[in-house]
């Protein structure tokens, strides 16, 4: 084990599923800052999140470079957050997003366990972003009976913004593709020797997620189980209400 960086990654493509493609459309104002919003908050819960299990397995790394906080201003990369999605986004009308923030160092051999640590601050940044969705989910279906049109429809779109897209950037940096999370993951429940091996591609790690991105396999490894796990945490109800304010 060696000393890494854990980062949040976003991606998307057309062929992303349902309420999201209108989602990351932008077709309202309002749906370009919900959108927005949703974006720093799950990165920064994200990049909280792999500090925070960091410090708990040993390597202060993180805290001491001042990235164990939620201020989004911490984790965004002038390059990836920023210049790149806004690049891609125009030139494709849209249609291809592709971005991070910036990662989190981490230096393994402080952890307790060092192939236990990785796995535990690999799988922090994905949990958090599910428990992030799962919490707005609770909230969106509390007030689901109470409010109904203006402000609260503002309130939904938000909410369900910030519901699809952690589950999306969970599912997404849970793909064992390098510099993902799951790459992190697997590196570290494989045998050594096919560790070592599997970690010497980590150079492609980009390569291969642009091919997942313009060959739809991002939809079906990403955006599908996002979809289907934002339709089950919300209802029915709160799924059509979602469609109805991103159509």
């Amino acid at each position: 084990m060696t000393a890494a960086q854990k980062g949040c990654y976003i991606a998307s493509s057309f062929k992303i599923h349902g309420p999201l493609r209108r989602a990351r459309r932008l077709q309202s104002i309002q749906g370009i800052v919900a959108g927005v919003f949703a974006i720093l908050l799950g990165l920064s819960v994200h990049e909280y999140a792999h500090a925070r299990a960091a410090r708990a397995q040993g390597d202060y790394t993180a805290e001491e470079l001042g990235r164990l906080t939620l201020n989004p201003l911490a984790h965004i990369d002038l390059f990836g957050t920023i210049i790149v999605p806004l690049l891609l986004l125009v030139s494709s009308g849209g249609l291809v997003g592709f971005g991070w923030a910036k990662p989190v160092p981490v230096n393994a051999f402080n952890f307790k366990s060092p192939r236990k640590g990785v796995i535990i601050v690999s799988l922090a940044g994905p949990a958090s972003n599910i428990a992030l969705a799962t919490l707005a989910a609770v909230v969106f279906r509390l007030a689901q009976p109470i409010l109904a049109g203006g402000i609260g429809s503002a309130l939904f779109l938000i909410l369900g913004t910030i519901i699809l897209l952690n589950l999306y950037l969970a599912f997404f940096n849970l793909i064992p593709v390098p510099p993902l999370d799951g790459s992190g993951v697997l590196s570290a429940i494989l045998p050594l020797e096919w560790a070592r091996r599997y970690e010497s591609i980590g150079r492609f790690g980009m390569l291969l997620l642009i091919l997942l991105i313009a060959t739809g396999g991002i939809h079906f490894l990403a955006g599908r189980p996002a979809f289907y796990l934002f339709r089950l945490l919300i209802g029915e109800p709160g799924y059509y209400l979602f469609l109805s304010l991103t159509g």
